[in-house]
């Protein structure tokens, strides 16, 4: 069965659908089949990204991998019952069809709550929670005593993951491994920052996800979403590396280190 990872959140700009775009790439460029599902039926970033990856192969004359897409729509049924099986149905009849022919299907989520994200979040095996590395995207994931900084419990969103995992385990499903992804992470030792990674430590141990670092502030990676490029092909494309470039690289390579995603111990 293809190996599902879902990047997830409920908070938009953390950088769901920059992760979701490099580990495509990545996994791509390791030789595997991999589908895609954009659940955020209204911005749709990641197939816009997509979009300007296959204009700029045309406009090139080259070969860019591109991941098999299907695209979902929501149900204009009236009754929210009835809306929601067909949706369950459009979403189970998606995986089924990207399951027969990929190794690995990447589902961006919307940053809100939606039933197919709820869906989503109860098929994943890697869920992938990107956050700003601050107090205020912390509130995604806890509530948060602000004279003591102690973790008072979990979020809806955490609610929500907890949910989908009680229904992972009642299907005989393996357990999900969530991933918590601290973006922009500041180079500078601050104050904020300690006190987020020590809150996000003594959460994880409550609800059950691990820490790893993510991606910094850096220029590069909103220019390259016209053309639809990564990181990963930049060399190809003849570019220039900066110091700053090279440290990115790496931090796309620590990611898919740390997430130890099946068949992908050699990629880099």
């Amino acid at each position: 069965m293809a190996h599902v990872i879902v990047t997830g959140n409920e908070k938009g700009g953390s950088g769901k659908s920059t992760t979701a775009m490099h580990l495509f790439a990545a996994i791509a460029r390791a030789g595997f089949e991999v589908g895609a599902l954009d659940l955020d039926l209204r911005q749709t970033t990641f197939f816009r990204y997509l979009e300007n990856r296959a204009a700029f192969a045309r406009r090139t004359g080259q070969t860019l991998a591109l991941p098999r897409q299907i695209r979902l729509r929501p149900s204009d049924l009236r009754d929210r019952v009835e809306a929601e099986q067909e949706e369950e149905r459009w979403f189970a009849q998606a995986l089924a069809e990207l399951d027969r022919e990929c190794d690995f299907v990447i589902i961006d989520c919307p940053g809100a709550d939606s039933y197919y994200s709820q869906m989503a979040h109860a098929s994943a095996d890697t869920l992938i929670t990107p956050i700003n590395d601050s107090l205020v995207d912390f509130d995604l994931l806890a509530r948060m005593d602000p004279e003591t900084g102690q973790v008072l419990g979990p979020s809806i969103y955490s609610e929500m993951v907890w949910q989908a995992r009680r229904l992972r385990a009642g299907a005989g499903l393996k357990p999900v491994d969530w991933v918590v992804l601290r973006n922009r992470l500041s180079h500078i030792e601050a104050r904020n920052k300690r006190k987020v990674g020590d809150a996000l430590e003594s959460l994880s141990k409550r609800i059950g996800y691990r820490v790893v670092p993510g991606f910094s502030e850096r220029v590069i990676f909103r220019e390259m979403f016209l053309n639809g490029l990564t990181l990963l092909d930049l060399r190809d494309q003849g570019f220039s590396f900066s110091i700053s470039h090279v440290a990115a690289r790496q931090e796309i390579r620590d990611l898919i280190k740390a997430l130890d995603l099946p068949g992908m111990a050699d990629a880099g």
